[in-house]
């Protein structure tokens, strides 16, 4: 089974973008940093850009946030990075003679867009404020492990 990343990859661009807005914010150092090539990097900002969590200048390596992280969901990163929004797919090729295979479709579409909605709920309430606070503490404990060696 195959699973995308595209997500966790979004989010890792935003919250990069925000925590090193100091730093080298090229495709190439996010690239280095996704562990990605910079081309992927760039069709990822570029619909991040459209999606309006992400703005820049032409000419200029300075992405911003489109607006604060506190004002963006991980439901937003979602929308704007999956192509295919659906977290659970159907196997459509089942045997319509079959009981099961018959009416599978059916009562799985019902169950499986619960779970979509659920899903989208709760990514809803995860913003980008909140991941960026866990890196950053988590960076930290990181750190002070290290000097306590």
């Amino acid at each position: 089974m195959k699973f995308s990343s595209k997500l966790s990859d979004g989010v890792h661009i935003l919250a990069y973008v925000d925590i090193c807005q100091d730093g080298d914010l090229s495709s190439n150092a996010i690239a280095s940093s996704i562990e990605s090539n910079p081309s992927l990097v760039r069709r990822m900002m570029s619909r991040l850009k459209k999606s309006g969590l992400l703005s820049s200048q032409p000419g200029k390596v300075a992405p911003k946030l489109g607006r604060r992280a506190s004002e963006i969901s991980l439901l937003d990163v979602y929308q704007a990075i999956e192509d295919n929004q659906k977290l659970l797919h159907i196997d459509e090729k089942t045997n319509p003679k079959c009981i099961v295979g018959g009416n599978i479709q059916k009562t799985l579409t019902n169950v499986y867009d619960q779970i979509q909605a659920d899903a989208e709920k709760s990514m809803s309430k995860v913003t980008l404020q909140s991941i960026i606070d866990d890196i950053l503490v988590n960076n930290k404990k990181k750190q002070e492990l290290k000097s306590q060696k």
